[in-house]
């Protein structure tokens, strides 16, 4: 069976075409977003993120502490007067004052 000159460049056209798909999927597969170059700073910020996570949640179980000393139907008297205190810039005439500077 003898093809034309159409049909042998219209199937070199084609070929081409999918040459050309697949050479863009493996480009992409290799330089993509959630490509195998990508994988490195993919991890990296994986591990930025657990540890910022890590920061914060420590952060919200100190919050909730201090939101159960303040239960309006059993107040911590201790961290009530320490708020007050400090809020208000009052002390007992005997007491002595010691200003440390927050770790953060």
């Amino acid at each position: 069976m003898k093809r034309t000159r159409k049909e042998i460049v219209r199937e070199r056209i084609v070929n081409a075409g999918a040459l050309l798909v697949l050479m863009l999927i493996g480009g992409l597969a290799l330089v993509g977003p959630s490509g195998i170059l990508a994988w490195g700073e993919n991890a990296s910020q994986l591990e930025d993120h657990g540890t910022r996570i890590a920061a914060l949640q420590e952060r919200r179980a100190e919050l909730e502490n201090r939101v159960a000393l303040l239960d309006p139907h059993n107040v911590d008297p201790d961290y009530a007067s320490e708020l007050v205190r400090g809020n208000l810039n009052v002390a007992h005439p005997d007491e002595y004052v010691v200003e440390l500077e927050p770790i953060d």
